[in-house]
């Protein structure tokens, strides 16, 4: 296949390569491949730029932790460490593929593709909201603009680069890892400078409580960049399938915890500071000096950067899930529907709605991607891609959708969020009771794994080798 005919086909051909991406969840042909690994780095610093990860810093100083300075940054580098390592695995699967995260895993999950894919679209639609919040209330600070003003003009940016697709989300990520990079350095400068009484800043709690804030704190923290695993071969997947594997799953590592970990310890700095939001907190702290202008075209260049990556994977999700939806289209829906579903969250407690929604990301992407896993292996790190476009030739998948409830139900026990809470009041079962004896360690995240990927792995041994025989 040539360069052009790459091009006809809706795809893109070379790096700075800004025609629409058209094509859909089809594998990348390896003659069609192309790219450093490098980037791998900067597409997964640029996007924990933002003030989400700046607020997860901030919520050391929420009642129901108390976390110190010490205590708080050695759970945001423990939680970040364990959230990155296991989207770095994922990443390789991309060169290995050609194909994105959320159709790959019609390998394990067949028909019932279904379920995850659509949860996935949602979560896409709900971290759009959530950065959006953020990234409208900084340019409403910057110009004076109407908050719903700023909103149309981050989502419009955002929803370009989504329907351009693949090589231009790259490309911006790339040089904004540059600019956004040296503009949180300087804020660092002048965040640190008022953050004297949050180094000294005490844990204010004891003994196990004291344990079960740092794993709680650890949870949230490496929430945010599990969450990126649902992502995580849909930027490598045009990569060469000579790519070094070992190099794609530290860069993706360092990206994620480089970043993220960065911006939640400027929040960890400043928590006791905290001013209800992340964007009125940062305003706030650099009060009205020449930074804070800097540091509102700094989230808002952050929020289209992570904004555009939710539009361009939602977009595959919900093709993943059988719908016939043009890639390109179905990136505008999800931009749409994030603007929509940012009003809601600016209209109330965003703080509680933020946590329990991180939780609750977790406790069923943990259990998806220990299928995923599990299923990757047992193929020998290998398998035939192109059946899996078709959607109704793909077996049921019933098994992967059983350990991901499995996964799911039997973690809710060792959980904390909200949602736990209502379960048990509306079920009457013991849910979050074992969490409630933890002092509120979450530790759903780490049973779900472990126990979807045990259910998945002893029950597909001989089915898989059989799938495989069979497609060979």
């Amino acid at each position: 296949m040539t360069a052009g005919t790459a091009s006809r086909e809706g795809m893109p051909t070379r790096e700075g390569d800004l025609s629409i991406e058209a094509r859909g969840i089809e594998p990348i042909p390896e003659s069609a491949r192309y790219g450093s690994v490098n980037r791998v780095f900067t597409v997964w610093f640029t996007p924990n730029l933002v003030p989400a990860a700046f607020f997860i810093g901030t919520l050391a100083a929420a009642d129901f932790l108390q976390v110190g300075f010490v205590t708080g940054l050695l759970a945001i580098i423990v939680g970040n460490l364990v959230g990155s390592v296991l989207v770095g695995a994922l990443s390789t699967m991309g060169p290995a593929t050609g194909m994105a995260q959320m159709p790959l895993a019609r390998l394990a999950f067949g028909k019932s593709i279904v379920v995850p894919g659509l949860l996935n679209w949602i979560s896409c639609i709900g971290w759009d909201g959530i950065n959006s919040v953020f990234g409208a209330a900084a340019l409403t600070i910057l110009t004076g603009l109407p908050f719903i003003v700023s909103l149309v003009i981050l989502v419009v940016a955002q929803a370009a680069l989504g329907v351009l697709g693949y090589e231009a989300i790259h490309t911006f990520e790339k040089y904004m890892a540059i600019v956004l990079g040296a503009m949180f350095l300087v804020l660092t400068v002048a965040i640190a400078g008022q953050a004297s009484t949050g180094i000294a800043r005490a844990d204010g709690f004891t003994g196990l409580d004291q344990a079960g804030a740092f794993i709680l704190f650890s949870t949230i923290a490496a929430s945010f960049v599990l969450a990126w695993g649902l992502y995580a071969s849909d930027y490598s997947r045009y990569l060469p399938v000579n790519a070094s594997r070992s190099r794609i799953f530290w860069l993706t590592v360092a990206g994620l915890t480089l970043s993220a970990g960065w911006i939640e310890a400027l929040g960890l700095l400043v928590a006791d500071k905290s001013a209800g939001g992340a964007v009125d907190t940062i305003n706030t702290v650099l009060g009205g000096s020449i930074f804070a202008p800097l540091a509102m075209v700094a989230i808002a260049i952050g929020t289209i950067a992570v904004n555009a990556m939710n539009d361009y994977t939602g977009s595959l999700s919900l093709m993943a899930a059988g719908f016939r939806v043009p890639r390109v289209v179905s990136a505008l829906i999800v931009a749409v529907l994030g603007f929509f579903f940012t009003l809601y969250l600016n209209s109330g407690d965003l703080l509680l709605k933020f946590e329990n929604y991180l939780l609750f990301v977790i406790y069923w992407v943990t259990p998806w991607a220990a299928v995923i896993l599990a299923d990757w292996q047992l193929r020998g790190r290998r398998a035939d891609v192109g059946r899996l476009v078709d959607f109704a030739s793909l077996p049921s998948g019933a098994l992967a959708l059983t350990a991901l409830i499995v996964g799911f139900v039997v973690s809710l026990p060792f959980g904390t969020s909200v949602f736990g809470q209502e379960l048990a009041n509306a079920t009457g079962l013991p849910i979050n009771a074992l969490a409630d004896d933890l002092k509120y360690a979450d530790i759903a995240y780490f049973v779900g794994f472990i126990v979807a990927y045990a259910v998945y792995r002893f029950g597909a041994r001989a089915s898989v080798g059989r799938e495989e025989a069979a497609a060979a």
